[in-house]
């Protein structure tokens, strides 16, 4: 039993022994990565929004011009309309 208690000490110490010098070296590794990472996805995030704004023109563009044809159109009408009793 001491035996197993022994071997899970060891074992403990060497992977905090392990973790502690594990631990910088992974740091500065990993700190580079993170921040190119985070670069990438405000990249994403921005050419994103930059794409919903472009479409979002682009809808507005085709409403307005579907109304302004629906006005034309009615104008068109009305004078035809106005035309014909002049004629009368």
């Amino acid at each position: 039993m001491i035996a197993k208690n022994m071997e899970k000490i060891i074992t403990g110490a060497a992977l905090a022994l392990a973790a502690s010098t594990l631990l910088p070296i992974a740091k500065t590794t990993l700190r580079p990565l993170a921040v190119t990472g985070k670069r990438g996805v405000t990249e994403v995030v921005n050419r994103t929004r930059s794409f919903a704004q472009i479409a979002r023109e682009e809808v507005e563009d085709i409403i307005a011009e579907a109304q302004f044809e629906r006005m034309k159109k009615q104008i068109n009408r009305e004078m035809a309309m106005v035309e014909r009793e002049d004629s009368v």
